[in-house]
């Protein structure tokens, strides 16, 4: 009787020390997320709502800490402290993933990827093996995400190639790949720091730029560049990715929801950024901002006039853009546009 006293005695004082010993609580998985896109976007506001997912499905195990605003640096640096541990994820633009699996910035080769449907159908056949050279490189993809189109923006209207040709073309510094593109196509083109666009402009340092719409009319840009060429350069893409390691720490019954999760964020930016750009164009067009309509004639020269520039694209032992990957996408797009 003593014994079985003694027993129900430790059994209890044990129980008591687990509870209140935080050795023994349930363990927290701190998920340390850095963005550079600013809080009050709509992309920001859906990694808010993706933490706040994370932390419902998993009871508390996985809190997602958020940095907004590119408080932890530039895509880079991001990259850099979560090579480290410093942190866990992050949310990058093509060019930033670029730095992880060079394939990915073929997306973005000038003029090749012209509307939503071919985009779409592009992501369709590549994305699962873009999505396992990332995780080659030790990362997890939880989102793919269009984020709009690139759009060239002028002082004067813009028709031809030529027409860009003979402007300085401002091009944000951080894009040393894409700015290397551009020069190879024989464009102008003047880095700069984005946030000092609106001061090139002023001090007729470059005429045109191409960029986002959003970013465009958030920056006041189209009073100074006041043409909007309606050729699409490019598909702006992002993504957002988490270390292997730090995926794997998350409890194995939790991932298949959270992935889906990640979907759903997907389609959301994707709708909203959508929205936001027709409505940032229709809101320029209303404060003067022309829209220069091209021809099919007319768009067909800049195709054919790009296609002349492929072997410095992506010839030579420094390719700008990555050799393989622009076949398949080319090859993907000749075949679609083929059925369409």
């Amino acid at each position: 009787m003593k014994n079985s006293l003694k027993l129900k005695f430790l059994f209890v004082v044990l129980t008591f020390f687990i509870i209140v010993n935080p050795v023994f609580a349930q363990r927290t998985i701190r998920i340390n997320l850095a963005s550079i896109v600013p809080e009050n976007t709509a992309w920001g506001q859906a990694i808010n709502r993706l933490a706040a997912d994370f932390r419902r499905i998993t009871n508390g195990e996985v809190e997602v800490i958020v940095f907004h605003n590119g408080t932890q640096g530039d895509e880079a640096e991001i990259l850099r402290k979560m090579r480290i541990n410093q942190l866990q994820a992050g949310v990058f633009s093509s060019m930033g993933m670029n730095m992880i699996t060079p394939e990915v910035l073929a997306i973005s080769y000038p003029f090749l990827i012209r509307n939503e449907a071919e985009y779409n159908e592009v992501m369709r056949q590549l994305r699962p093996d873009l999505t396992s050279r990332m995780e080659r490189s030790g990362f997890v993809t939880l989102s793919w995400v269009h984020a709009g189109w690139i759009r060239i923006f002028s002082r004067t209207p813009i028709t031809t190639p030529d027409d860009l040709r003979r402007l300085r073309l401002g091009s944000g510094s951080s894009q040393q790949e894409i700015i290397q593109g551009f020069r190879n196509l024989r464009y102008q083109v003047i880095e700069n720091n984005l946030t000092e666009l609106v001061m090139a402009f002023n001090s007729g340092r470059i005429d045109a730029t191409y960029n986002s719409p959003v970013f465009v009319a958030a920056n006041q840009i189209f009073t100074m560049a006041r043409y909007m060429s309606n050729i699409s350069v490019a598909p702006f893409m992002g993504g957002i990715i988490m270390t292997s390691a730090a995926w794997r720490s998350i409890p194995e019954r939790y991932r298949a929801q959270l992935l889906e999760v990640c979907r759903r964020l997907e389609r959301e930016i994707e709708a909203s950024v959508i929205s936001l750009e027709n409505e940032a164009i229709t809101t320029m067009q209303r404060h003067g901002l022309v829209i220069n309509e091209l021809t099919p004639a007319q768009l067909q020269v800049w195709y054919d006039d790009t296609a002349g520039y492929e072997n410095t694209l992506i010839g030579g032992a420094n390719p700008v853009f990555h050799r393989e990957y622009y076949t398949r996408i080319r090859d993907i797009l000749t075949e679609f546009r083929g059925r369409n």
